[in-house]
């Protein structure tokens, strides 16, 4: 189960809120025992893109075996 303060990628593009498939977020809220989720999406140098609401099946826990990937917000 993903808890507050865990990271999480994201599974979908959100054109909208500025965020691509690949987006790590942190979990700053768990809505009904994780039917979903307040994720906010940051830049490296901790400025807030997007804090949003998504469905549990619109994100998905980090792996240890995966690495940040850098891309620049428009």
């Amino acid at each position: 189960m993903i808890d507050e303060l865990d990271l999480v990628v994201l599974k979908r593009d959100l054109p909208g809120a500025r965020l691509a498939i690949g987006d790590v977020g942190t979990v700053v809220l768990v809505h009904q025992q994780g039917a979903g989720y307040e994720v906010e999406f940051t830049t490296l140098s901790g400025d807030t893109v997007a804090v949003v609401t998504l469905d549990a099946s619109d994100v998905r826990p980090v792996e240890a075996r995966e690495i940040v990937h850098a891309r620049a917000v428009s």
